[in-house]
C-alpha cells in the first residue's frame, strides 16, 4: 500500500460526510487494507504505519485537522479523530 492510496482513502472518506463529521483512524486502516487484500479481509492493524505516516502528511499540508473530544489538535498524538480541514473537501 502506498501513501498516495491511504491519503486518497481519508479524503474520499471525509467526502464521503457530513461537513461537520469526523472519522475514525481506525476505519481508514480497515478500508486500506481491504483494498489492499485480494479477497477483502487484510489485517487493518498492519495498515496502521502507512496510514499514520498518510495522516501526519495531509496534516502537513493542511488538508485534513485533528481533534479529539470537540478539540483541535495540531499533530497526531494519542486518541483522535480527523476532520475536514477549514471546511474544505
Amino acid at each position: 500500500m502506498r501513501i498516495d492510496v491511504a491519503s486518497a482513502t481519508v479524503l474520499t472518506l471525509l467526502a464521503d460526510r457530513g461537513a461537520s463529521a469526523t472519522i475514525c483512524p481506525s476505519e481508514v486502516a480497515r478500508k486500506i487494507a481491504a483494498k489492499a487484500s485480494a479477497n477483502g479481509e487484510a489485517d487493518w492493524r498492519a495498515a496502521m504505519p502507512i496510514f499514520h505516516a498518510a495522516v501526519d502528511h495531509l496534516v502537513n499540508r493542511k488538508d485534513i485537522g485533528l481533534s479529539w473530544k470537540g478539540r483541535p489538535l495540531s499533530a497526531r498524538s494519542g486518541p483522535y479523530r480527523i476532520t475536514r480541514a477549514n471546511g474544505s473537501l
